[in-house]
């Protein structure tokens, strides 16, 4: 048996590696931090599929919460194999509109939040000497958007974390990379107004939005055997919208 962890995994792209990984034969863990239906729906349908998992509801920008969420996690199932950094958040303000709650939350969540999960996940991943952490970065990172100063501040410290963490936990068997999704298709790019999504599809060379679902089967491929060898990496899948 193999264990993963999906953080923010009751809708989106965490809810779609959350299936793909269950598929791939993994007991899956779908971490949530407020709409429990969404959570048991996705915990339902990896069951109707024949996997097998649980649902945690945890505050990842709390550490007291992740300590508990990898103790229980750990006290069920006696391993961890996967952890999927995804639970994050948008915030986008031009810098003269930019507030203190603002900056607060998307560090907290986006950054303080990866570190606390990779810390209580690799102390387990040590005693196994293996392990797959998988950052989700954004095209953000490394692509200018206006108004998204602080979400692409955070995003560029997943990047700079990944690495220096590869560096870290590699001699224990850990590897950690970072996926950094261009627009995407979910529940965030659907509330954009029309006219807006048509102008992001206009700049994106393959002329489309990425599915949730090839966001997971990049994760699905990083995690496996495959890229047994690869650490410290951060794939930009944005259609080519960063060219």
């Amino acid at each position: 048996m193999k264990v993963a962890i999906v953080t923010g995994a009751s809708k989106g792209i965490g809810k779609a590696c959350a299936l793909r990984l269950a598929r791939d034969g993994y007991t899956t863990v779908i971490n949530y931090s407020s709409s429990d239906e969404a959570a048991l729906q996705t915990l339902d349908q990896i069951k109707a599929e024949g996997g097998d998992g649980m649902v945690y509801k945890a505050n990842v920008s709390v550490l007291a919460e992740v300590k508990a969420m990898v103790r229980d996690v750990f006290k069920a199932y006696g391993r961890i194999d996967v952890l999927v950094n995804n639970a994050g958040i948008v915030r986008d303000e031009y810098l003269l509109m930019m507030n203190p709650d603002t900056v607060d939350k998307c560090f907290n969540l986006n950054v303080k939040g990866y570190l606390y999960c990779a810390q209580a996940v690799a102390l387990k991943m040590f005693k196994q000497k293996s392990g797959v952490i998988v950052n989700m970065s954004s095209v953000s990172s490394k692509f200018a958007l206006p108004g998204q100063t602080v979400y692409s501040a955070t995003k560029g410290a997943v990047n700079s974390m990944t690495q220096t963490l590869a560096k870290e936990l590699g001699g224990y068997g850990i590897r950690v990379n970072a996926v950094a999704p261009g627009f995407i298709s979910t529940e965030m790019i659907e509330a954009i107004p029309e006219e807006t999504r048509k102008g992001y599809v206009e700049r994106v060379p393959l002329k489309r939005f990425g599915t949730a679902d090839e966001v997971a089967n990049l994760v699905s491929a990083i995690v496996s055997d495959q890229f047994a060898y690869v650490t410290g990496q951060v794939f930009v899948m944005d259609g080519g919208l960063s060219l």
